[in-house]
């Protein structure tokens, strides 16, 4: 029987964490870096994409109306 080192076996988890965790992040995943609220009712949410470094980035701006959001897409600044 043919044993495996400890060594190529560490390589192949480490390559297999690092491969994982690059598709995740490129592929999926939006962070809201910034939710704010002004006295009238208005609410600005800035949402940040991690695909390409945040270069999806875009801004909604939300008014409530009774118990629902209207939200609209704004260009980002």
């Amino acid at each position: 029987m043919k044993t495996t080192s400890i060594w190529k076996k560490i390589a192949a988890a480490g390559l297999l964490m690092i491969s994982l965790g690059g598709t995740g992040t490129l592929v999926g995943g939006c962070g809201y870096a910034g939710v704010a609220a002004a006295p009238d009712g208005t609410i600005v949410i800035a949402r940040n994409d991690y695909f390409l470094a945040g270069l999806l980035r875009k801004m909604f701006v939300c008014k409530a109306n009774g118990s629902q959001l209207v939200c609209s897409e704004t260009a980002a600044p």
